[in-house]
């Protein structure tokens, strides 16, 4: 007998609900266990890869104990794919009884989620997506990564103030992309410049020639590029072998794009692109050079800007935990709320009242530095909130 996917997530939210109605065993026993879903295979594996590091990092440094009691941390792989997420959340909540759900490497996959915390009543701690609206898609949602708009405004600033008069955008075609394409275009065209197109590629298999091309027969003073983690190798070899980096059109994105995990892999054809971006693993500040080493000797490879969301995640469901005295529930996202932290990006606030992170902004230009490169830091917006909730 089959039954449908709307029954079965109905079925799965009213166990959890009884669940809760029971009293909350997972607040109650002597373990807490925290539900991780991440791509840790599929087109977005590097996403997972970096988060997972990281939450082992900081498990390794902090321990396994927070409010009084032990901390398990179960992570699951969606491999990118919302339905997964969805099936393995709603067994994390009901079967494993998790105080809280983290991960969610793609807004699709944190949208599919969110109906399903809002239900249990579990804090769900975004470490990845970076859609402006997944705040807004449950009351249990507290985001420790970023938003496009957070990212993409003090670009269209620096443009406009170093003589780029025509834009081209460059987006992928789901949440994220459609955020920066909006808000690039609207802080630019109010600076005074004018984007003359605006392209789009579909989040999965994306070939970029075809695009670039028209970016090249627009001869535009730049191209804006937005794509989700994992994709800027690919885009900046496109670039590359359509002769775009000779071309004259200046390059400038959102820091994805210049990804600290694929820098290496992307190769001298980054030098001189400017991004906007939260962090970088060059940022000058004595949190993040000791991140950055230890995260290095256990990993051997690079933090990039996803790993420390999820580093920050996990500082944040620990002192979420401390502050709730081992609780679940209402009390861990009180917890959780007005949260201020020095963290390896800089200085770091939760909003209480829409439980997004306060983040300073850098604008970078990649670099060599010591015979690598990296995203150098060369200006500084202070405790930007996401613009799309500022009334």
């Amino acid at each position: 007998m089959r039954t449908t996917t709307s029954r079965i997530t109905r079925r799965a939210m009213l166990a959890a609900a009884a669940a809760l109605a029971a009293g909350g065993a997972w607040a109650q026993g002597d373990t807490v266990k925290i539900g991780v879903i991440l791509p840790m295979t599929g087109p977005s594996a590097s996403t997972g890869k970096q988060i997972d590091a990281a939450i082992k990092l900081w498990v390794a440094q902090n321990g396994n104990k927070a409010g009084g009691k032990k901390v398990e941390v179960i992570v699951k792989d969606d491999a990118g794919v919302a339905d997964t997420t969805r099936r393995l959340a709603q067994e994390l909540v009901v079967n494993e009884k998790v105080v809280a759900l983290a991960g969610f490497g793609l807004t699709p996959l944190a949208l599919a989620t969110a109906p399903i915390a809002t239900q249990s009543k579990t804090p769900m701690v975004i470490m990845a997506a970076a859609t402006s609206s997944i705040t807004e898609a449950s009351p249990y949602v507290v985001r420790t990564s970023f938003t496009l708009p957070q990212a993409t405004l003090g670009l269209a600033d620096w443009a406009a103030k170093n003589k780029i008069r025509k834009v081209v955008s460059l987006v992928t075609d789901y949440g994220p992309g459609n955020d920066a394409e909006k808000y690039f275009a609207e802080r630019f065209t109010l600076d005074g410049g004018t984007v003359i197109e605006k392209l789009r590629t579909p989040l999965r298999g994306a070939d970029f020639a075809p695009v670039l091309q028209k970016v090249r027969d627009a001869q535009p003073d730049a191209l804006f590029v937005f794509l989700p983690s994992g994709q800027g190798a690919a885009f900046m070899k496109q670039f590359a072998e359509r002769g775009l980096d000779k071309s004259g059109i200046k390059l400038i994105a959102t820091g994805d794009v210049t990804d600290d995990d694929q820098l290496a892999d992307i190769g001298d054809v980054a030098l001189g692109v400017v991004t906007s971006h939260h962090y970088s693993a060059a940022h000058n500040s004595l949190a993040n050079k000791k991140f950055v080493e230890a995260f290095q000797a256990a990993n051997k490879f690079r933090p990039n800007f996803m790993a420390v969301a999820g580093y920050d995640g996990m500082r944040l469901i620990y002192m979420g935990l401390a502050n709730s005295k081992g609780a679940g529930g209402d009390a861990l996202l009180a917890g959780m709320k007005g949260q201020v932290f020095e963290s390896p990006r800089g200085p770091v606030l939760i909003d209480a009242q829409t439980r997004e992170i306060v983040q300073d902004i850098y604008t970078r230009k990649v670099e060599r530095v010591n015979g690598q490169l990296y995203n150098v830091e060369f200006d500084t917006q202070k405790a930007v909130k996401d613009p799309a909730k500022v009334k």
